[in-house]
């Protein structure tokens, strides 16, 4: 089931796909069926995996500065992305 709530800032998991149960940031909107996501480690900012929305279940949890720094422009690095998972307790 496509999701279009899925907003920049949001923590997913994958569901579908060789990362199947990772959690991941969305850092970017790609298309109306696919998003960008990355975790600063598997899958690292400068390449971040293009996913189908379809692939992804939203958790209830956004990382506002995240979002905020995405938003503005601002760069986020791949172990600001970690610690935010690691502080919201989406570590793997």
């Amino acid at each position: 089931m496509e999701d279009p709530n899925i907003q920049i800032g949001q923590i997913v998991k994958s569901i579908q796909g060789r990362d199947k149960g990772r959690n991941f940031v969305v850092i970017g909107e790609y298309d109306k069926d696919h998003i960008l996501i990355a975790d600063g480690k598997l899958r690292k900012i400068s390449k971040p995996k293009k996913k189908k929305r379809k692939h992804v279940a939203r958790y209830n949890v956004l990382s506002e500065e995240i979002r905020e720094s995405i938003l503005s422009g601002r760069r986020v690095s791949n172990a600001f992305i970690k610690k935010e998972l690691e502080r919201l307790g989406m570590k793997q």
